[in-house]
């Protein structure tokens, strides 16, 4: 498969994966409110939508830009991999995780008034929104690199 569109799917794939990880960490109390909850909050506060479509469709629209930022995300995952050839995909993909925390949940998130921001977060919760967006990005990277292996090394 060419490397851009696995990467693509990886990343769509990422996307489902972090969804369920965090629905199912919510749900066991495992995790605190998650990031897809303060999206949804932040969604409904500037457009007034859970009035219009619920919070099942306000979700939605949250879901829908989550698979189409993990998405974008993912497509500069060939780059990446061609800067760092010998690097395993899960070191390549922890690295661009933190990276996307640091730069959407550090510092854009807080400014639109999707979160809180990390100090603010406490410790554990900025700990749970690092670790997803690692995971997102892992996961991308393994897809991506087993979409494009040759057959032999699948």
């Amino acid at each position: 498969m060419q490397e851009r569109k696995a990467a693509i799917v990886g990343g769509l794939i990422a996307g489902l994966v972090t969804t369920a990880v965090m629905v199912a960490g919510r749900k066991s109390g495992v995790l605190s409110k998650t990031l897809d909850r303060d999206a949804v909050d932040w969604i409904d506060d500037v457009t007034g939508s859970r009035k219009v479509i619920g919070d099942t469709g306000t979700s939605m629209v949250e879901f829908t830009n989550h698979l189409g930022a993990s998405a974008a995300f993912a497509s500069v995952y060939p780059e990446l991999r061609r800067m760092a050839p010998t690097w395993s995909p899960v070191a390549i993909g922890a690295l661009y995780g933190t990276a996307l925390y640091a730069v959407n949940i550090g510092a854009i998130a807080p400014v639109l008034g999707i979160t809180e921001g990390e100090v603010q977060a406490g410790p554990r919760k900025a700990g749970e929104r690092w670790a997803i967006h690692v995971l997102q990005s892992v996961v991308t990277a393994v897809v991506a690199d087993r979409l494009t292996a040759p057959s032999s090394e699948r």
